[in-house]
């Protein structure tokens, strides 16, 4: 099982590699093993990476409207792949803890560990864009400063996020917490059940 420091080094290459070219539409090269942890946790990551930027295309205020629709589509199916990708990464967890016994007061845990590793992957991206504020030759002394501090705040976060997941994992491994994996059931993409688009489907 991967400690916290070792996702975060997964992460911290994906947000590299896809800076080399900042380009949202640059294809995505896995340097992980496919079926491997390392492989998703990439994976994930350069989802994230990607999103953020169209977020950030979406909000120009001189944008197309016929272009901030497709970026709009664009980012519903990135939502999708960052909620299936997740999943995949707490199968993983399923079945690295499939024989643990808990204890009889084992507690627990509202949060799977890869929606943690979810937390913690946006959370680089946070660090990785908020440094680069704090260092901008364009911007006032009091953006800085401000910048500053709050990546200051953000450091400290990625800190508590590494220790709650390393413990977190040490906990589910001796038997002291528990999770259980309740997969999304998002309504919105779905045919059957989203009533603009199965009243769509009955009208053609």
């Amino acid at each position: 099982m991967l400690s916290a420091n070792e996702c975060y080094n997964v992460f911290e290459k994906s947000i590299y590699d896809y800076h080399v070219n900042d380009d949202v539409d640059t294809p995505i090269k896995i340097p992980f093993a496919r079926g491997s942890f390392e492989f998703l946790l990439y994976l994930k990551n350069w989802i994230d990476t990607v999103q953020w930027h169209l977020e950030d295309i979406i909000r120009n205020p001189d944008i197309d409207p016929v272009e901030a629709l497709k970026i709009k589509r664009r980012i519903d199916k990135s939502n999708q792949d960052r909620t299936d990708t997740v999943e995949k990464m707490d199968d993983f967890f399923l079945d690295a803890f499939h024989d643990i016994p808990y204890l009889p007061d084992a507690r627990m845990n509202s949060e799977t560990p890869a929606w943690l590793l979810d937390r913690m992957s946006i959370l680089l991206l946070k660090i990785f864009h908020m440094k680069e504020q704090t260092e901008r030759n364009d911007a006032p002394p009091q953006h800085l400063t401000k910048c500053s501090e709050k990546l200051m705040i953000l450091q400290e976060q990625k800190d508590d996020m590494r220790r709650a997941f390393d413990e977190l994992i040490e906990d589910i491994s001796n038997g002291r917490r528990r999770f259980k994996v309740y997969r999304q059931m998002k309504m919105y993409n779905d045919a059957t059940l989203n009533p603009m688009l199965y009243k769509s489907s009955a009208n053609k």
